[in-house]
């Protein structure tokens, strides 16, 4: 029979946060991967555990060669727990690797849930939470660091980013460059420890507040673009709407006057932009 990998969440500050199976998992595992050993190892004392299997590092600089050797312990029949420094493995974390190659191998992949920066930032926020996308880390050069932002320049959902201390200024500034510095955002800083601390505002007042320097672990959630007003769409976008809900089963008819309400506009003006559309450019 083969393994079980189990991707254990973390705490990414209090370790009273520690999720109970955590413990459990650390004790009984045949082996234990973890991104810093002597982080685990802190981490153990800390929970009261004694590790029984073997432990072994997993961090970026090795995880394709260790990768391999992960999955042959698996189909050998041993429980495997991923562990990384903080938060859930494989979220801008070692572990997608051995994920896939886990899966690829048909080894059954559970998860021990436990605490998220990304998540306990986006409810610290104060942004809306209904749709989200995670965006990671942002390149470090400048040039790609905008195209990156240009990317989900109107993206409409919250958007949630890592980022390391000493970039932070110059990313809050270019994404006052980019969405506009009245955009509203949250810097959450040292989640769940002692110097926790949530930054909210606008971009370019967050830029001028970080422009100081910003110690911690850092998430940067991002207010989504504001839905364009009848102002704000031209011929392609009303022509884009209704293609949309006509790709979801709508009738034309239906989807012209639904994108028509929406966009606060006449039923001619959609429907005249729709029948430009198929005409031939000369």
């Amino acid at each position: 029979m083969t393994g079980i990998l189990v991707l254990a969440g973390t705490p990414i500050g209090d370790v009273a946060d520690a999720p109970p199976r955590l413990a459990e998992e650390l004790a009984g595992a045949d082996v234990i991967a973890a991104e810093d050993t002597r982080r685990m190892r802190r981490l153990t004392q800390a929970l009261g555990v004694t590790p029984r299997g073997r432990v072994v590092s997993y961090f970026e600089g090795n995880e394709s060669a260790r990768t391999p050797e992960l999955v042959e312990e698996l189909l050998g029949g041993a429980r495997v727990l991923l562990v990384t420094d903080a938060g859930m493995p494989s979220v801008s974390d070692p572990g997608y690797r051995l994920v896939a190659a886990a899966v690829e191998k048909d080894v059954k992949v559970t998860a021990v849930p436990g605490p998220s920066a990304v998540l306990t930032a986006l409810a610290l926020s104060g942004l809306p939470v209904d749709r989200f996308c995670f965006e990671g880390f942002l390149p470090r050069k400048a040039g790609e660091r905008l195209s990156r932002l240009r990317e989900v320049e109107s993206e409409r959902r919250t958007l949630v980013y890592f980022e390391a201390p000493h970039r932070l200024d110059d990313t809050l500034a270019a994404m006052s460059e980019v969405f506009g510095a009245d955009r509203r955002a949250a810097v959450c800083r040292e989640l769940t420890k002692t110097y926790e601390e949530v930054k909210r505002g606008g971009l370019a007042d967050l830029a001028a507040w970080a422009a100081d320097g910003v110690r911690g672990e850092i998430t940067v959630v991002v207010e989504g673009a504001p839905e364009p007003g009848p102002e704000d769409l031209d011929a392609t976008e009303l022509v884009r709407r209704v293609r949309v809900r006509e790709a979801a089963g709508e009738r034309r008819k239906e989807a012209i006057a639904a994108v028509a309400a929406e966009a606060g506009l006449p039923k001619r003006v959609v429907f005249d932009a729709v029948v430009a559309s198929k005409k031939p450019q000369g």
